[in-house]
């Protein structure tokens, strides 16, 4: 019985049912009005996948040892995930209205994090997820001068705006969350539309042109920059493959021709 026990909980499609059943309990506990009856029947299936993830976890440790278990940037998640979902186990057993448990209501929003564990089982996301972190790396020059960037551009506008449109510019930080908004593109013309709204023509033109100035240089050419060498250094391990084959190509190569240089001056002392 204790075998098939940690033959189940060491299957993954059995962890994947787990995951799901807790998905839809999670997915249905966003609805309100469902009745008290079908709300805790709901808590008491999401209590149980807790109990569950957990027994997983000590099954797997004792399997794989501590360290081995760990080892497992997978395993570290699901680890993390079952030490925030236990203490919302206190709620089932003592609703908040007979003891003062409520500050554990924040960890159940720790479940929705579950969802994440869906990610293991999709085919290559390991991969996926290390030219994310290459593509990361790559990009922190970039991000930083872009961040830089953002930056002043955000103070030169907070100081020439912040008396015409506060609501855009009225402090640097509310400035620099608008300077981002037209850095985006997306919408980027409604903030200058109705700033040039309360203004003479004349200031009206050269505040228009200062942010078309801000779209072409933060939105298209910064953010595409940004873009680039993200996408570059996420497809760079393909072409690191690539190029290493192509050496080891030439190198048989240049091991082949050695060879036959070699086998052709013996053949003509043969023949002599």
């Amino acid at each position: 019985m204790l075998k098939f026990i940690k033959a189940l909980f060491l299957n993954d499609r059995f962890i994947l049912a787990i995951i799901l059943i807790n998905t839809l309990t999670i997915f249905g506990d966003g609805f309100q009005n469902l009745g008290s009856d079908l709300e805790k029947a709901i808590l008491l299936v999401d209590s149980l996948v807790t109990i569950l993830f957990g027994i997983e976890a000590g099954i797997k440790i004792r399997h794989h040892g501590w360290q081995g278990y760990i080892g497992d940037n997978w395993n570290k998640l699901d680890f993390i995930l079952v030490v925030l979902s236990l203490p919302s186990l206190l709620l089932t057993l003592f609703p908040v209205g007979y003891v003062n448990l409520s500050f554990l209501l924040m960890f159940r929003i720790s479940r929705v994090f579950k969802f994440f564990r869906f990610f293991r089982f999709i085919e290559g996301i390991d991969q996926l997820l290390s030219g994310v972190a290459r593509a990361l790396r790559a990009s922190v020059l970039v991000l930083v001068a872009f961040f830089i960037y953002n930056f002043v551009f955000s103070l030169l506008s907070c100081y020439i705006y912040r008396d015409i449109s506060p609501e855009h510019f009225g402090n640097p930080l509310t400035a620099f969350y608008s300077t981002f908004k037209i850095f985006t593109i997306e919408g980027w013309y409604e903030i200058p539309d109705s700033i040039v709204q309360d203004i003479s023509p004349g200031l009206s033109f050269l505040t228009r042109i200062y942010f078309i100035v801000m779209v072409l240089t933060g939105g298209i050419f910064g953010l595409s920059l940004v873009n680039s060498v993200f996408v570059d250094s996420m497809v760079s391990d393909n072409n690191a493959g690539l190029e290493k084959r192509v050496e080891d190509i030439n190198a048989k190569m240049d091991s082949l021709l050695k060879m036959l240089s070699e086998i052709k001056p013996n053949q003509e002392k043969d023949q002599a």
